[in-house]
């Protein structure tokens, strides 16, 4: 951490205020290396890894220079700061950040991202708002919609530009950064530059300048990090349920959407509050799983890779690779789920026997070395990473859903309970006296003699 404050390197009071309000007084080392260039409006690469403070980086002189510009724009709302994420998560948690900065300036922030209807985010804005946190998906419907320009974008913010590369997303993103104007000021966070995003650094950033967090102060040199091998599947199941047992916060990554489900649930019925994070969940599941997470309600997350890099909740004790990833990146990702915000934390990868070799080559990859260790869930080792074991929670039972009683307003749905009052059978047909009725059975059974001929 540094010495100097906020204000020392140029932060408007009033944004200060807001940080210092939110026990947030000393900048992190990328804040204090890049804050002085963002605010003077030059282009900046930054290589903050997780947790290391990067939203602020950015957020503070987003929100700083275009409180100045409004000043100029005579209150004109239209959207001037877009910041662009990979995920629905991490769009959503940029703007809870941004959002005391900005109603301190008196600017409005909307999020913009699929998976929900688009009425409210096009009120939103049709409403007028400065800054958009969105999605490059939705962020493009709308583009091509006529609902939204971005002709008037002075500062564009692309962060976790790598995760956007590892999901294909970079064809789009140029796309939208092509319909900024030229000259605008560029912000690109990436912990790596492979994959494309060297291609985006040499087309849209100028004379950028390029801030990296020193490695001592990197979250990756702040974790502890375990092997804890277990002898079989059945073992392994025990450790798991240990280690999810403690009071603090653990999140757990299983490689399939099924798997997390099953495990949370199952974690859930042992009497430790769990809930799962994967793609399968609609919006609203998923926020309503990170909010009861967030909020202590649960405190076992159990999450895929995809969700790994829109999980940004500090006060994680323990990350847990129930499911070793299937390449270093994944672990790293994973694994910068814990020591955020200059916190430490612990990573556990749980293995079986039979994958050793694969499991040491992953971890050479990501340039950690440990040493593993044969445990059960009684083994010291164990019994220290779990620490204080929380009190057991009797899950509640599903709340019984009510029947349908026939509100449906179609014609067929009319005519049924028209039948119904009337004391018909539903299944008879209006039809001529003296005619026949109807069999079903008949035909089917008409039907099979002909085929069996």
């Amino acid at each position: 951490m540094s010495s100097k404050t906020f204000i020392d390197l140029g932060v408007p009071a009033r944004i200060a205020a807001v940080l210092s309000a939110q026990g947030i007084d000393t900048p992190f080392p990328i804040q204090v290396d890049s804050l002085p260039d963002t605010l003077a409006g030059r282009d900046v690469l930054g290589r903050g890894k997780t947790g290391s403070g990067k939203t602020l980086a950015f957020g503070i002189p987003m929100v700083a220079r275009l409180a100045v510009s409004s000043n100029n724009n005579h209150g004109m709302r239209k959207p001037r700061g877009l910041v662009l994420a990979p995920t629905r998560e991490l769009a959503t948690q940029i703007t809870n950040a941004l959002q005391p900065l900005a109603n301190a300036m008196n600017l409005r922030v909307t999020t913009i991202f699929g998976g929900v209807p688009q009425k409210k985010q096009v009120q939103a804005l049709r409403d007028g708002v400065e800054i958009i946190v969105a999605t490059p998906g939705r962020l493009e419907d709308l583009m091509a919609q006529g609902i939204l320009k971005l002709d008037a974008i002075e500062i564009t913010v692309l962060d976790e530009a790598d995760h956007m590369a590892d999901l294909g997303f970079l064809p789009g993103v140029t796309r939208i950064l092509n319909a900024t104007p030229r000259g605008g000021q560029r912000l690109l966070f990436s912990a790596t530059l492979d994959n494309g995003v060297k291609k985006l650094v040499d087309k849209f950033l100028q004379n950028q300048v390029m801030h990296a967090v020193d490695e001592a102060n990197s979250p990756v040199t702040q974790m502890t990090h375990h092997v804890l091998e277990a002898s079989d599947a059945e073992a392994k199941k025990r450790l798991v349920y240990a280690l999810a047992s403690g009071t603090g916060r653990r999140i757990l990554f299983m490689r399939t959407k099924h798997h997390a489900k099953k495990l949370a649930k199952a974690l859930t019925q042992a009497g430790i509050p769990a809930v799962d994070l994967h793609g399968n969940l609609s919006q609203a599941a998923r926020d309503r799983n990170l909010e009861a997470f967030s909020a202590g309600r649960a405190r076992v997350l159990v999450a895929t890779d995809v969700a790994a890099r829109g999980v940004h909740v500090d006060g994680v004790d323990l990350v847990i690779h129930v499911d070793p990833p299937a390449e270093h990146k994944a672990y790293l990702h994973r694994s910068g789920r814990t020591a955020r915000a200059g916190a430490s934390g612990d990573v556990v990868t749980i293995s079986l026997p039979t994958q050793r070799k694969d499991l040491s080559d992953l971890l050479s990859k990501a340039k950690i070395s440990v040493k593993p260790k044969s445990v059960t869930e009684k083994s010291p080792e164990v019994i220290a990473l779990i620490g204080e074991v929380a009190e057991y929670v009797k899950p509640t039972a599903p709340t019984a859903q009510p029947r349908k009683t026939g509100t449906s307003t179609g014609r067929n749905a009319q005519r049924k309970r028209a039948l119904s009052e009337s004391g018909k059978p539903q299944n008879q047909q209006s039809r001529a006296p003296g005619s026949r009725p109807h069999s079903q059975g008949a035909t089917n059974g008409s039907r099979r003699r002909q085929n069996s001929r």
